[in-house]
C-alpha cells in the first residue's frame, strides 16, 4: 500500500525523533528473510527495547538527517530494516547480530555509535557493551575494591595477634 503524503511525513517524523534519542543504530538488508523470520525479529527486538523498522530509504534519509545517525545516510541504499537502541547501546547490536548469526538472511551493512559510523563487523564489539546494570556493577566493585583492601590491611594485625593467642592456647591445652 502507497503511502500519501501525510503518510510518509508522519513516518519521517517518528523515525527521526526515535534516531535524534537513539544512541546507537544498525541498519542491516533483509532480503530473503522470511515473514515468520521477520516477525521472530521483531519479537525479539521488542523484548529488549530496540526500535525496528523497514523504510524507504528516501524517507529514511530525510528522517536522520539532522540526527546523530546521519552518518548512514551514503549508505541506505536496498531493502534495509533500521535498528534503533533507545536505553542500552548495545542492546541493537545483540538482536541484530545474533539474529544476524542464526539466519544468513540477514546482513549487517552500517552501524553507528553516537553519531560515529563503524565497520559492519564492528557489531561484535558493540555487542558485547556492557549494559547499563552491568555498568554500574563494575564502577561500584573497582570504587569498593581499594575500600575493601584498606579494611582488610587494618584488621590484619589484630587477627594475627588473635591467631597466635589461639595457637599458644592449643599448645598449653595439648602439654
Amino acid at each position: 500500500m502507497a503511502l500519501n503524503l501525510e503518510g510518509k511525513k508522519a513516518v519521517v517524523a517518528e523515525v527521526s525523533e526515535v534516531a535524534s534519542n537513539a544512541h546507537s543504530a544498525v541498519a542491516a538488508e533483509y532480503h530473503g528473510l522470511s515473514v515468520s523470520e521477520m516477525t521472530e525479529l521483531r519479537v525479539a527486538a521488542r523484548n529488549e527495547n530496540v526500535y525496528l523498522r523497514v523504510v524507504r530509504n528516501t524517507l529514511a534519509r530525510r528522517a536522520v538527517e539532522d540526527t546523530d545517525v546521519v552518518c548512514m545516510q551514503e549508505g541506505m541504499t536496498g531493502p534495509l530494516v533500521f535498528g534503533f537502541s533507545i536505553e542500552d547501546p548495545g542492546a541493537v547490536a545483540r538482536v541484530m547480530g545474533g539474529f544476524a548469526k542464526e539466519n544468513k538472511n540477514l546482513e549487517i551493512k552500517m552501524v553507528s555509535l553516537g553519531g560515529k559510523l563503524l565497520a559492519a563487523s564492528d557489531i561484535e564489539r558493540l555487542a558485547k557493551m556492557p549494559t547499563k546494570d552491568q555498568a554500574i556493577a563494575i564502577l561500584m566493585g573497582t570504587m569498593k575494591a581499594p575500600i575493601e583492601k584498606f579494611v582488610r590491611t587494618l584488621v590484619a594485625p589484630t587477627s594475627k595477634m588473635v591467631r597466635t593467642f589461639a595457637a599458644v592456647r592449643d599448645a598449653k591445652d595439648a602439654a
